[in-house]
């Protein structure tokens, strides 16, 4: 056992060092270059090779099989009908296929990204008034692999009329990396964007973060991507509106969501750290009218 622990301890070193200890604005440069590249024959012997390190790559829910690029396959839409969305109004939905990460009650003003490394809302999101919504109330972690489905949708009806885009590091958001990077996702490059639910229902507001290799973001609200070459405001105004279910965006290469809620939601009864959900299973449920205490 002690021998199989250090074997253990000794791959997730590698593991970080590979990932991390490496110029990662640059790496992730060359891969979004790289990624983009639009040749039949070079894509399919890059996702042959990808499929090796993740065996859990599958493209047979795609609406298309054959790709021109690699980015192409990042970024691949599901065919109609592959993913049910749970309509009961008194749940919300997962926006992403994720791997269920750190969860659970917001203590105080402080989350936790990994056990023992908490960080606080206020380093997070930039507003006060966002930041007081959610005292007390409840967060989830959903982090997207790099060979899951990479597109995100709104976890229930809803409306937007800003996003907030805050530039940042690269590091690998994988679990080696939380356990090691204290306030890893208030490094990160992130955009917090508030869902405007119908009045007395709460709040509920997502914390896209990305990360090496491909550190993009592009909401389909926006006219621009928003990523290491973004130079516009950090407050940018749009105005959508979206149904349970409906696409809102995507990741260029796998990374993590935050979803934070206030205390007047609770997770799924049996929801826990390390189980897959599909975007539109259940993910919380409502309990009462909500009044707020931010502004």
């Amino acid at each position: 056992m002690t021998r199989f622990i250090r074997t253990l301890s000794q791959h997730e070193q590698i593991n970080f060092l590979l990932s991390n200890r490496i110029p990662r604005r640059l790496a992730t440069q060359v891969m979004g270059w790289f990624s983009r590249i639009e040749s039949p024959r070079l894509t399919r012997m890059t996702i042959a090779l990808w499929k090796l390190f993740a065996d859990d790559l599958d493209v047979t829910e795609a609406k298309k099989t054959n790709f021109s690029s690699l980015h192409d396959c990042f970024i691949r839409e599901l065919k109609d009908g592959a993913r049910a969305v749970d309509e009961r109004d008194n749940v919300i939905v997962s926006p992403c296929d994720a791997i269920i990460g750190s969860c659970g009650k917001i203590d105080g003003m402080t989350v936790y990204q990994a056990k023992g490394f908490p960080y606080e809302l206020s380093d997070l999101m930039p507003h006060l008034g966002a930041q007081k919504k959610y005292r007390d109330g409840i967060y989830v972690t959903l982090r997207l692999k790099s060979s899951m489905y990479h597109r995100f949708h709104a976890p229930t009806d809803c409306h937007i009329d800003q996003l907030t885009y805050i530039s940042g590091d690269t590091w690998n958001v994988n679990p080696i990396a939380l356990k090691r990077i204290e306030k890893l996702f208030c490094k990160n490059e992130r955009a917090v964007v508030e869902l405007h639910l119908h009045q007395g229902a709460g709040s509920i507001t997502l914390v896209p973060v990305a990360a090496i290799l491909v550190a993009s973001m592009k909401f389909h609200c926006l006219p621009q991507s928003l990523d290491l070459r973004y130079q516009g405001p950090n407050r940018i105004a749009c105005e959508a509106r979206y149904k349970k279910g409906e696409e809102m965006g995507y990741f260029q290469h796998g990374s993590t969501i935050i979803l934070f809620a206030t205390a007047n939601f609770s997770l799924r009864e049996g929801l826990a750290s390390g189980d897959l959900i599909r975007m539109g299973q259940g993910l919380l449920t409502s309990d009462e009218r909500y009044e707020a205490t931010g502004s």
